[in-house]
């Protein structure tokens, strides 16, 4: 038994709902969309759309109605599609969806979560997108009685040169200003054992 959902768990534009419409008259009747998460809450977290032949959706997938056609959720990543939008765009090159989920990567933590979810949302959500690029990323040691954060460098942020104006200038003063209970950040990295630093 299919379960519903309200029709604003996903917020999809009009042009959006004629976007796939148009697609989904080259499909077999019956046919219509699921949306999914891949490596939901994680720094890949990617939004997922697909068409979704008549009988292929799964009984637990949330539905939406729209106009013309159903949008299949799968309802394991629901809580990451909550309050995602879908837009159609276009420009003089032509058009494209236009996705945006603010809890891809996971809900914020509610303000009286304890810190350390706090400080790992911020490192999930915000700075390790930004390591990535250098094919780096940083994970919680841990918090002392002084309110020092301590962390670990991974991947190319391992042995890289410029680590200390990364942690300073990026990582503390992000996390600082989100979270000014927090006193330092420091980094527990033994950076002469790094194999393949962005910056040697």
């Amino acid at each position: 038994m299919e379960n519903n959902v309200s029709d604003n768990l996903i917020n999809i534009s009009i042009p959006a709902v004629n976007h796939f419409k148009i697609l989904l008259e080259d499909e077999e009747p019956g046919t219509n969309i699921r949306v999914f998460v891949d490596k939901a809450g994680t720094n890949d977290a990617e939004v997922g759309i697909s068409f979704c032949s008549a009988g292929d959706q799964k009984a637990t997938d949330l539905v939406q109605k729209l106009e013309g056609f159903t949008l299949y959720i799968d309802n394991m990543s629901s809580n990451f599609l909550d309050s995602a939008n879908i837009d159609y765009k276009t420009d003089d090159m032509g058009g494209q969806l236009a996705i945006s989920a603010p809890n891809l990567r996971g809900k914020k933590p509610d303000t009286d979560a304890s810190l350390a979810d706090k400080i790992n949302y911020i490192i999930t959500t915000e700075i390790n997108p930004n390591l990535a690029h250098h094919g780096g990323m940083v994970s919680l040691v841990e918090i002392t009685q002084d309110m020092v954060v301590v962390l670990q460098f991974g991947g190319g942020c391992h042995g890289c040169g410029m680590v200390d104006v990364t942690l300073k200038q990026g990582i503390e003063k992000t996390l600082k200003e989100q979270l000014p209970e927090i006193s330092e950040v420091r980094d527990s990295t033994d950076h002469t054992t790094g194999d393949n630093p962005y910056y040697s």
